[in-house]
């Protein structure tokens, strides 16, 4: 199979990843952004648009310029403490942009459409394994933006015809093995690039944002999963829309948590450096622990994390670390 993807986000650390997965399955991976947090240099796979989602205009030209066979939509404000202090913006964008964006497609006739959202629509549900079928009850308007636009995914399937592939997960990690591309915010937010950059020296300090979950260890758990292990997710959605297989959701996980604590020692032991931690308040809308199945992907898409290993995370993006990087 080939053809054009147009990849919302494309410039962003798991747009680029899946641009660059999906070139090497014979796509050619538009990257649309607007470059707010991606950034132009990781865009190596096919033609960048700049363009903004909440500019409809913009959108209806390049579906119009490269007639995509599908869309791949990434793009999205997705800091939870953020979206606390300021739903409004987490609504208007998330929401606003994919509504642009589904009513653009519904008018080009573009019908295959994979959605990145996220474990963050269950809500702080502790001890319990996410999957598709587990009550989703987001604690923040991120989480509850995200949500709106899988709704809005469903009704536009039943009104235009746009076939879809949902895909909830949460802690994305790791970097491209070949050291093409990597996670890079301003600011960055993740837990393994700042503790990474503490190790480096980059910062003071990495911040344990709250110490007295209920967890064994008092720090919030994540089920992990490394960025090309998602990529190769929604190429496999892109398949199944393609071959006419139906609509699809699925949580993408390793059925593993570990704490904040256990992230840092696994970075130790990796690094082989100190890294020195102080130890914060916690965060509104911060869930104690997050931990997702995957065995709906594994059945129907034959989807099995490959480079999910902790260490092989952290090892990937401390080799990033340490290479040049790329520049805006």
């Amino acid at each position: 199979m080939t053809g054009r993807v147009l990849v919302t986000g494309g410039a962003g650390f798991i747009g680029s990843h899946t641009c660059k997965a999906l070139a090497r399955a014979g796509f050619t991976p538009v990257a649309y952004d607007n470059l707010s947090t991606g950034w132009s240099d990781a865009v190596k796979w096919g033609p960048l648009v700049r363009g903004d989602l909440m500019d409809r205009s913009s959108i209806d030209a390049a579906l119009a310029e490269h007639q995509p066979v599908a869309v791949m939509h990434f793009a999205a404000l997705s800091l939870v403490g953020m979206s606390m202090t300021d739903p409004a913006q987490y609504w208007r964008v998330n929401t606003g942009g994919a509504l642009n964006l589904l009513e653009a497609c519904a008018a080009a006739g573009v019908r295959n459409f994979v959605l990145s959202s996220t474990c963050a629509t269950y809500g702080d549900q502790d001890g319990v394994l996410l999957t598709e079928q587990t009550p989703q009850r987001p604690t923040n308007a991120y989480g509850g933006s995200k949500l709106a636009v899988e709704l809005m995914l469903r009704d536009f399937g039943m009104s235009h015809g746009i076939s879809h592939v949902i895909f909830r997960y949460f802690n994305v990690a790791g970097a491209d093995p070949e050291g093409e591309i990597g996670e890079k915010h301003v600011p960055e937010t993740h837990l393994i690039p700042l503790l990474l950059e503490a190790v480096a020296g980059k910062r003071p300090a990495l911040t344990v944002f709250g110490t007295d979950y209920p967890t064994p260890d008092g720090t919030c758990m994540r089920d992990y999963v490394h960025v090309t292990d998602i990529a190769a997710a929604h190429v496999l959605g892109l398949r199944r829309l393609l071959e006419g297989r139906g609509n699809g959701t699925y949580c993408l996980g390793t059925g593993h948590g570990f704490s904040v604590r256990e992230v840092i020692e696994a970075s130790r032991a990796v690094t082989n450096r100190a890294r020195p931690v102080v130890y914060g308040d916690r965060r509104p809308g911060d869930a104690a622990s997050l931990v997702s199945s995957s065995t709906l992907a594994n059945n129907e898409l034959g989807w099995e994390p490959e480079r999910s290993n902790l260490r092989q995370m952290i090892g990937d993006a401390w080799a990033w670390e340490q290479g040049p990087g790329f520049i805006r």
